[in-house]
């Protein structure tokens, strides 16, 4: 699918995670733990990359090559787990199926085109996806907190709250 739909999708998504979601105060405890390790593996992701100007190469970046994703993954296990829903399981996995192999694909080809000699370094070293355990190839970037916004990662850290809210006052009214 075209990753022009991935945001359009996603808000549809999350509206179809509130509204099959039948969210547990169990449910709730054990998805907290991965959307947690989701949100700061995006910070930590979000805080090295300048988008386009340079390439990211250094934390998670040294870890795999889609940190943002595999943090993207784990935030959506968590609501997954968090809504205790079979439907919103599959919402999710569909979604991701659809739409995160061709966004990283694009991102691939696009870095492999824009940084050629330092990608090919970086790459060879360093997983796309699943992360390796101890950090490999060049580590070229830095953590810089003002990265992290400018990257507009404070949209997820509020959305965040926003959706355990709503999932939680579905477990209050038994929805």
């Amino acid at each position: 699918m075209p990753s022009r739909y991935r945001v359009p999708v996603g808000w549809l998504v999350g509206l179809a995670v509130v509204v099959l979601a039948r969210p547990t105060p169990v449910s709730m405890a054990l998805g907290l733990p991965l959307v947690l390790a989701g949100e700061a593996v995006r910070i930590w992701a979000s805080g090295h990359i300048e988008k386009t100007k340079t390439l990211a190469t250094g934390g998670p970046y040294a870890h795999c090559r889609h940190p943002l994703y595999v943090g993207s993954l784990l935030l959506a296990l968590g609501v997954a787990v968090a809504s205790s829903s079979l439907w919103v399981v599959l919402a999710v996995a569909a979604y991701f199926l659809a739409f995160f192999p061709s966004v990283m694909r694009e991102e691939t080809d696009f870095l492999a085109k824009k940084f050629p000699e330092e990608f090919a370094a970086w790459s060879a070293e360093v997983p796309p996806f699943w992360p390796r355990l101890t950090p490999g190839g060049p580590r070229s970037s830095h953590l810089d907190w003002s990265r992290v916004s400018l990257n507009r990662e404070w949209r997820t850290v509020l959305a965040l709250p926003v959706v355990a809210l709503l999932l939680y006052a579905r477990t209050l009214l038994g929805l």
